[in-house]
Parts: structure tokens; sequence; C-alpha cells
């Protein structure tokens, strides 16, 4: 053996007992470190609960490399959905989340690639839905059975109801709200929940709807008549009240400190379901009205002064107050609240001066407030402003709300009337620009429009339309005879 040799292998063992003396001192720093960690939140050990055994035995047996492989997925999944790549992306992704099943972020990815990329894919409403509701179920089920203290999640499940199900920028939202309100229909019933009934089911049938709600839509009795109390009465039937609930449960559960989100959520949908939270069903539930939930005004109002104060504003810096004020005020004008509305008109006045001019009475300023887009001499935009209020009172008299119809007849009469005598057709004799500028009589308008509803071949269903024969006094076998386009408009005076 050469003296270099041995020099070389010398040199090997003391390396191997460098090592080797490494190992056991960080075999002893090991459990420092690693309750270190935990406790400052820089990883995940506590094992997973109840996961699937594929999950579980990835978690456990890739260790340490779970994190290495989860990302070079997730730069993969990016680099999908920037070419449009949505079906192959949400594949990685659910990889992803086996691996990581604590990254709340492609959970959220994840899910909101199935309800707006994905969906939009599809023509029909039912495809869409299929696609709107797995995502939904997939944060609800899964991403918050692992991340239950994660505001994201809550967030985001939130936002679909709000969003996605609730507003009506979706083609087939409509579809989205039947669907939903079935669903619910099928656990809550067709009324107002009977808390007493879900919290301490009595019968086998309430004990298995109870079932249902807890396991299948995993939502607690117990939180929803605190939301109830606290919000309500709210229409669970409605996309926007599983918002709020979901927001709530978010900020019960979530360990975050930012949780100014979730409270976002319930100010903006408490101002939606005000405007449109009391839900009419009608012919088996084909056919959905939603009109607003009067009931709640008090505490849409005090959630815009809880917003107001998250962000910093007066309500004479903030503008969306002023409109929640006008719509308050025109909401209880329209539903024949007539003492409310007049409280609320003044709080108007009082806030925001500049709301209304001098002089102007409710009555009027209600006028002035459903033209107000058709002010001047714009003969279309008030011809659809008088058609829209006749519409709205047809199809309150078809529904059996007698008393908003007679306030909408009456607000199409006035705008009508306002816009005649702006143009001279009321003066004697009229102006030169009435022939010009004029609109069809008043009852034109409304036979064509009545007429229209009337036709067998319109959108109104057959119950809904024996309704509203019966509310105009006209007989059963009535046939339409307005239903075409408004003649020219004679004179005033004739």
């Amino acid at each position: 053996m050469t003296m270099k040799q041995g020099s070389n292998r010398g040199y090997k063992l003391v390396l191997a007992g460098v090592l080797v003396a490494l190992l056991l001192a960080g075999s002893f720093v090991q459990p420092a470190l690693t309750s270190a960690r935990e406790r400052l939140g820089l990883t995940e050990i506590a094992p997973l609960e109840n996961a699937p055994p594929v999950l579980a035995f990835t978690t456990v047996a890739l260790g340490g490399f779970r994190g290495i492989i989860a990302n070079a997925l997730w730069i993969r999944s990016n680099e999908l959905e920037e070419q449009g790549k949505y079906f192959e992306a949400m594949q990685l992704a659910d990889w992803i989340t086996k691996l990581q099943p604590r990254m709340a972020q492609v959970w959220a990815v994840q899910a909101w690639n199935m309800a707006y990329n994905i969906s939009v894919k599809f023509t029909a409403p039912e495809d869409k839905w299929r696609w709107v509701r797995a995502g939904t179920e997939l944060l609800r089920d899964q991403g918050l059975r692992y991340n239950p203290d994660e505001a994201l999640i809550y967030r985001e499940l939130a936002w679909f109801f709000q969003h996605k199900m609730g507003h009506y920028l979706d083609g087939a939202h409509m579809y989205y709200k039947r669907e939903w309100a079935r669903a619910m229909i099928s656990v809550l019933g067709r009324e107002h929940p009977n808390w007493e009934e879900l919290i301490n089911p009595q019968t086998d049938e309430a004990r298995e709807r109870v079932r249902r709600l807890r396991e299948e839509f995993k939502m607690d009795p117990e939180i929803m008549r605190q939301v109830d109390e606290e919000y309500g009465p709210l229409e669970w039937k409605l996309p926007e009240t599983h918002a709020i609930y979901w927001a709530s449960v978010g900020l019960l559960r979530a360990k975050d400190q930012n949780k100014d989100t979730l409270r976002r959520v319930i100010y903006q949908c408490m101002d939606v379901a005000f405007q449109r939270g009391r839900l009419i069903l009608l012919d088996d539930d084909q056919e959905l009205f939603m009109t607003p939930n009067l009931e709640i005004l008090e505490k849409a109002d005090q959630a815009f002064q809880e917003m107001m104060k998250l962000d910093g504003k007066t309500p004479e810096q903030h503008n969306g107050y002023r409109n929640f004020l006008r719509k308050a005020v025109y909401s209880l004008y329209s539903y024949t609240r007539t003492r409310q509305a007049e409280e609320w008109w003044r709080k108007l006045k009082e806030i925001y001066p500049d709301a209304v001019r001098e002089g102007v009475s409710l009555d009027e300023w209600a006028i002035e407030m459903v033209s107000e887009d058709a002010s001047g001499k714009d003969q279309n935009k008030t011809m659809a402003a008088v058609e829209g209020q006749l519409t709205f009172a047809f199809y309150n008299l078809a529904l059996g709300e007698a008393e908003p119809a007679q306030t909408s007849i009456a607000l199409a009469k006035g705008i009508w009337t306002r816009y005649m005598s702006e143009v001279g057709c009321l003066d004697d004799p009229p102006s030169e620009d009435c022939p010009r500028l004029a609109l069809p009589p008043l009852e034109t308008i409304r036979n064509v429009l009545r007429d229209a509803l009337l036709d067998p071949e319109s959108a109104l269903s057959a119950p809904a339309r024996a309704r509203l024969l019966t509310a105009l006094q006209l007989p059963p076998d009535y046939v339409p005879t307005e239903h075409r386009a408004p003649p020219p408009a004679p004179r005033a005076n004739q």
C-alpha cells in the first residue's frame, strides 16, 4: 500500500466520523426544531384525520419530497391554465391536493376552474350547473375538510354562492337558482325553516332531513339559526343567504387574522338580500320570482353602517349607502308602506341634502326616480320606463301582489303624464313638437303589454296567466287583441 493510498483512506475515515457525529448531533436537535416549526406554523406535521387511503399513503410515504413534487406540478398547472387547457390543469391540481391537502390555494384554484373556466365551455344549463356544483362541493366537502381554519376557502365558497349563482352575469343564473332552491326545499321545506325541529328532530322524517343537511350540505342547524336571528329572517332557498352563512362560519372558525373579506361578503349580500331576498316559486318550482325582503331593511342598514366603519368612511363619503337609501325608500313606497317610506325618505334627505330637490313630495320623487333616465325629451327612454312599470305591475298581479301592482300602475301614469307635459302634449292647444314626440295613449300601451303577456305563446305559465286574467277581471277564454306594435300616437286632446 502506498503512502498516498493510506492517506486517502485515513481522510475518508475522518469524513465518515464527522458525518456520523453530525447525524448524532442532528438527532438531538431535531425534536426541538420540529417543535419550533410547528409552533411557528412553518410546516404541517400533524397526520391527516379520516383521509382516504391513497391520500394518507402519499402524505406519509413521500415525506419531504411531497413539497418538491407539488411545486413542479404547480408550475406545470399554471402553464396549462395560461394555455387555456383547464381540464389538464385540473387533473394536475387534483394531484397537488393529494400531495399537499393543506395547501388552500390549490383547492381554490381547482374549484374556480370547475365553476368558472370549465362551466362556460358548455352551452346546456344543466351541464354548466354540473360543473358549478362540482366546484362548490369541492371547496365545501374536501377543501374545508382538510383546511377548516382557512379563511380563503370560506371566502371562495361564499363567493360562488354570491357571484356565480346569485349574480346575473352568467346566462344560466336562473337555472342555478332554481336548482339550488329545489335542493333546499328537499331538506328545509317550502316555508321558513323550523329551527326547533331541525335542531331537535322528533320524527324519522325530520331526522332524515337533518342528516342530509349535515352530511350532504355540511350545514349546522344551530349556526343557521344564529345567522338567521342576526341577519334575517333570510330566504334559505336563495344563494345569497348561503354566502352569508359560509362567511359567518368562516368568521367563527378561521384562524387568519385578516377576515375583512368575509365581513364584506356579508355586507354585500345583505344589500342584495334586501333588494331581492324574498322568493316566490310557481308551477312546481319551474318559475321563480324575487322581490324585496322588506323585513330585513333595518339589519341591511346596520350591515352598511359596519361596512362603512370597516372602510373608514362616513355615510356622506359612501355613494353606495346613498343608493341603498334611495332603493329603500322606493321599495317601501312601491309596497305601499307609506309611513316607513317617509321615515327613510327623511333619513335620505338628512344625510344627502342634494338627493332630493327642494319642495318635491315623496310621490313626485318616486316618479322622478324611476324616470330619471328618461328625463328631458327622450321618447325611447321614457317609453321604456313606462313599459317597465306596467310590466312589473302585470307580473305582480300574476303573483297575487295587488298593492305593488297598483303602485307601479300609478308610477307609469305619473311618468307618462310628466313627459307628455314636458313636450307640450297636455297644452291646449298642443305644442308643435307634440305629434313628433308624443307617446301613445297610456291605455294603448297598457293593453299591448297586457295582451303580449296573455298570449298563449308568451313566457307566462298557464297558472300565472289564469291569475292575471282573474286580477284583470277578464274571462278565462279571453283572446288577446292588442298584441301588436303600438299605433302612432294621436294628439293628446283626442
